[in-house]
């Protein structure tokens, strides 16, 4: 069977599990005009098939008795690995105990017992597809609504670095926020997991703001702490500091740059879940660029090897416009 249709889009198919050859053969033919038909003599060869097509798989019919492994397995398998395929059991034996537990625990959608009705086999059939098809055109929308409420968290964060920079610094520079943005884009930054997403909108707007709240004390305290160890304008030991608070994650390049390790952890605020809390390292690198900015200098960074971060001073400094924030939004 192929797993796509000559548009390239999986195709749905039934998986049939039995350990009588006659039971297969019987539904593949009544079935085989409804969908693509997969069949399996045994628990262990319908897990290989559903590892194998789990994509093109709309419903998974499972016999209960079967020797070696009962069908309920083969269902708990497809419930815990692959839930969006529908799943029903179906036997010969009145073994309610055991069907009941099923429906109970969600591991199954319906229960058929044999010998079937071969026009109630149909109609159960399609209405499994129906429902198959159904689920998915829901996740779907469900994934594009979240990346839409994922993409809009992003840009009001990358909005929040520069309103923080120009509050916290006292004046509204470029280069802090070019410095903070071009690090965390080359470190890689992940995307927000989606459990986060899934909150209430209203919820999420004021952990956010929480959230940036508590980032944004922390950044001045850090930045108070600077000024008060370097009053004078030394650019060389913003260096110094970031090898000292990063550790093992980042290092001095003969003092005109860092090197940062992956994982240094640059793109922490823009990536971390709403309910996660903030290294005081991560405030203390905004802080850093801050400090540098009102000397200022900044950090030009570029992507290094193996996965690393470099950054070397710069003496230069401009006003952050509107078109040069929307760049950086979209880029993320």
């Amino acid at each position: 069977m192929s797993d796509t249709s000559k548009h390239g889009t999986p195709v749905a198919a039934i998986l049939y599990v039995d350990d009588e050859v006659t039971a297969l053969k019987y539904f593949q033919r009544a079935l085989g005009t409804l969908a693509p038909i997969l069949t399996a003599a045994s628990v262990e060869e319908g897990k290989r098939l559903l590892d194998q097509h789990a994509d093109s798989i709309a419903v998974l019919v499972s016999d209960q008795r079967m020797p070696g492994a009962y069908g309920n397995e083969l269902l708990v398998y497809a419930w815990d690995k692959y839930p969006h395929i529908i799943r029903i059991l179906t036997t010969a034996y009145a073994e309610l105990d055991h069907t009941v537990e099923a429906v109970n625990q969600g591991q199954i959608h319906r229960y058929m017992q044999k010998p079937w009705d071969i026009s109630a086999l149909r109609m159960e059939m399609k209405q499994a597809l129906d429902l198959a098809r159904l689920r998915k055109e829901h996740a779907q929308l469900l994934r594009e609504k979240l990346l839409v409420r994922q993409q809009q968290t992003v840009a009001a964060r990358i909005g929040t670095i520069y309103t923080l920079s120009a509050s916290i610094a006292g004046q509204v520079s470029y280069l802090p926020v070019d410095a903070y943005l071009s690090a965390a884009l080359l470190a890689g930054m992940t995307r927000p997991e989606p459990d986060w997403l899934l909150m209430d909108y209203a919820d999420l707007t004021a952990s956010e703001a929480f959230r940036s709240a508590a980032f944004g004390l922390a950044v001045r305290e850090q930045l108070a702490g600077i000024a008060q160890r370097y009053p004078h304008a030394e650019p060389v030991r913003a260096l110094e500091m970031m090898a000292e608070v990063f550790g093992d994650s980042c290092a001095t390049l003969g003092g005109t740059g860092v090197l940062f390790q992956p994982g240094a952890g640059l793109a922490e605020f823009l990536e971390t879940p709403t309910g996660d809390v903030l290294s005081s390292q991560h405030a203390f690198w905004l802080a850093a660029l801050l400090w540098l900015g009102r000397q200022g200098w900044s950090l030009q960074v570029c992507k290094g090897e193996g996965g690393t971060v470099q950054g070397k001073l710069a003496q230069a400094d401009s006003m952050l416009t509107p078109a040069q924030l929307a760049a950086w939004v979209e880029q993320f």
